[in-house]
This record gives structure tokens, C-alpha cells and sequence, in this order.
């Protein structure tokens, strides 16, 4: 049970990093403190913030992976990012781009994935 928490809270930490690399900085841009960079300027921002990402995701996939002691499978790791990047991706998007709103379909969607979930657990003969 120790082992699953810290994947996940690895987990957690990696795509907040990761999700601030993908759209932290079209906000730096809406806000005008990158609107005049190059875009190399912005894939060299947005590398170094996911190499942070990398430093949380690879230890945790390695702590959490089943060959490797951990208790989920690969598929399981998988499902788990997914559905953990998406959630850490609305809370953010919700308080940096205030102007886009979470819609029915949206919760819709993540309903769908919280079963794929639910699915990859089941136990498989």
C-alpha cells in the first residue's frame, strides 16, 4: 500500500510539472511576459520544466511497476498517469485560464476514463 501511494504521489507531482510545460506558457503569453519570445525560447522554457517532470515520472513508473516490486502492471501505471494528468490538468486550467469552462461532456469524458480505471483492475484470468 506504501508503494501505490508514493507512485501516485509521484505521479501527482510529475503532471503538474508536465502540465505547466505543455500550458504554462500560453498563459505566460496571455499575460504578455513571453508574448515577444521566439518559440525556441519557449520549447527551451518548456523543456527544462518537463526534464522536472522526468525526475518525478521515471521513479515513480520504476517504484510502481510490478517486475519491479511495485503493485500495478504496466497498463495499470499507464491508466493511473492518465487519469491523474487529466485531473491535474483541470484544476490547473481552471484557475489559469479562468475563461474556459468545464462542460458536461468534459465530465462526461473523465466519467469514461475513471471506468477504464475501474476496468484495468479487475482482476484478468
Amino acid at each position: 500500500m506504501k508503494t501505490a501511494v508514493i507512485t501516485i504521489v509521484l505521479l501527482i507531482i510529475s503532471n503538474v510539472f508536465m502540465t505547466f510545460a505543455w500550458y504554462g506558457h500560453l498563459r505566460l503569453e496571455s499575460s504578455g511576459v513571453s508574448k515577444s519570445w521566439p518559440l525556441i525560447a519557449v520549447i527551451v522554457l518548456s523543456w527544462g520544466i518537463a526534464l522536472l517532470e522526468y525526475c518525478f515520472m521515471i521513479p515513480a513508473n520504476k517504484i510502481g511497476f510490478k517486475d519491479n516490486g511495485g503493485p500495478f502492471s504496466i497498463f495499470q501505471l499507464k491508466i493511473i498517469q492518465e487519469v491523474i494528468s487529466l485531473t491535474v490538468f483541470t484544476i490547473i486550467a481552471m484557475i489559469m485560464f479562468q475563461g474556459q469552462k468545464l462542460q458536461w461532456n468534459h465530465i462526461a469524458a473523465y466519467a469514461c476514463l475513471m471506468g477504464a480505471v475501474v476496468f484495468a483492475f479487475l482482476p484478468s484470468k
